[in-house]
């Protein structure tokens, strides 16, 4: 046990000493910090999210004399955090993400929030529901939001209209979703597809998410995983019904031409795909790449039979943690505390041009924010039908399991649907049995297996 402390020591002190020398910018000057508590914090962010976090963080120490945050950019900041914390030496500060809290907490990386936030007046009201739901955990908080994001579906006027679709009259079903594909698809001479209406692949970020738009669910949202009932298999079956009806390699072919995301031959931004599933974020990269591009953004479709899944969205969610034995953690919280302000949070959203995750926001963030359709996006997040992952300490094993499954539907034709998720549901449930079981020896949960209430999920 003292080599495997020594070795997380060693090893947390060569992580930092490589964050701070090879990969990492600071971002304030260093005469500034003089008689400053210095409050170290790590975030992943490049480019103008960086920058404008850089933004707030400059805000907060001109605020005040007795704090200096030091920001760092740092890439892969989930491991290097979690590798730092059990090495003792950890940064006070952490933006981390919304989906991995169970994870954090479960592991002992992160300090709890309660009595912080408290103290501090941050109460739960103060935020859309579903954000704030992903910064618990078995009815403590272990993390506060920063930027937040819900899903949509991004479409190509331009196309529309070219293909003699109304562009005015997106499709609202997912059968209205799948004619308008058949009425945009092209093919050049050699049977090569060159143009789609939509790729459900494409980009292929949530894969666990496609249930929740035909009435799926993952689990029970406790002890029972349910991956194969019949509406999740229904919901996989209509992701690969693209690679049934074009053939496989034909959209794997038509799919490869795409350049990566931020870059003009992004499968949507080149004109190549007439609709994709994108965050909030996506109106950045539209107005960088193709600023030319007549496009709007509506709810994503839902199946036809299925009027009450209107408004399914896929919820993502930036966060601030302090990471247990980090040297500061009060005078860390005084910088999420103003991180949670309207002004800060204003600030922080704004610059990166999404919507705020708390309920209140001003008229002039509404007036000058330029994302046309921001407070879509935050009535999405509103939504009886938004959807986050799996609070659970197996969802990044468990997410990595459906993608692997979902490339396994699309590419083997002797596997069903039902057989993959099968395989999925039998293996997690094991591991969220051993959690579960943990769990209880350690009291967190109730000893006799009955099933804790909501507010201690």
């Amino acid at each position: 046990m003292k080599n495997a402390s020594a070795w997380f020591a060693a090893l947390g002190g060569a992580l930092v000493l490589g964050t701070m020398v090879w990969s990492e910018v600071i971002v304030q000057q260093p005469d500034k910090k003089e008689g400053k508590v210095i409050v170290t914090y790590w975030e992943k962010w490049t480019n103008f999210e960086a920058d404008a976090m850089r933004v707030v963080v400059e805000e907060f120490n001109r605020s005040q004399d007795k704090i200096y945050v030091e920001y760092l950019s740092v890439s892969n900041v989930s491991n290097k955090t979690m590798l730092s914390t059990a090495g003792g030496i950890p940064p006070d500060v952490a933006g981390l993400f919304g989906g991995n809290i169970a994870q954090y907490a479960s592991n002992g990386a992160v300090m709890p929030l309660d009595e912080l936030a408290k103290e501090a007046g941050i109460e739960q009201e103060q935020y859309i529901p579903v954000y704030w739901n992903m910064c618990t955990y078995r009815g403590k908080l272990w993390a506060l939001p920063t930027t937040p994001a819900s899903t949509a579906l991004h479409y190509n006027k331009g196309i529309l209209e070219e293909a003699g679709l109304d562009p005015n009259k997106p499709p609202t079903t997912i059968e209205e979703l799948d004619e308008m594909d058949a009425k945009i698809l092209k093919r050049d001479a050699s049977g090569k597809i060159v143009k789609m209406g939509f790729l459900p692949t494409e980009p292929g970020w949530w894969p666990w998410s496609w249930p929740s738009f035909f009435g799926g669910s993952l689990w029970n949202g406790y002890d029972k995983i349910t991956m194969a009932t019949p509406e999740n298999v229904r919901a996989y079956e209509w992701v690969r019904s693209y690679t049934r009806r074009y053939g496989l390699g034909t959209v794997q072919a038509f799919q490869q031409g795409f350049g990566g995301f931020d870059s003009p031959q992004n499968g949507f931004l080149d004109n190549k795909l007439a609709s994709v599933i994108q965050g909030v974020w996506m109106y950045n990269f539209i107005t960088k790449h193709n600023p030319e591009m007549k496009w709007a953004a509506v709810p994503f479709p839902h199946p036809a039979d299925r009027p009450d899944k209107a408004n399914t969205t896929v919820i993502d969610l930036d966060v601030l943690v302090i990471p247990r034995g980090a040297k500061h953690p009060k005078e860390a919280f005084e910088f999420i505390k103003f991180v949670q302000s309207q002004k800060g949070m204003e600030l922080l959203c704004l610059g990166q041009k999404k919507h705020s995750p708390l309920i209140k926001v001003s008229d002039e963030f509404i007036q000058a924010h330029p994302n046309p359709y921001v407070m879509l996006f935050a009535q999405q997040a509103l939504s009886v039908n938004a959807a986050s992952p799996p609070k659970t300490p197996i969802w990044p094993q468990w997410g990595d399991e459906i993608k692997t499954a979902l490339e396994k539907i699309n590419t083997d034709p002797n596997m069903t649907v039902k057989e993959a998720l099968e395989a999925v549901e039998k293996k997690m449930q094991i591991q969220l049995d051993r959690v579960l079981e943990s769990e209880r020896k350690l009291g967190i949960l109730p000893e006799d297996g009955s099933r804790p209430s909501e507010d201690q999920l």
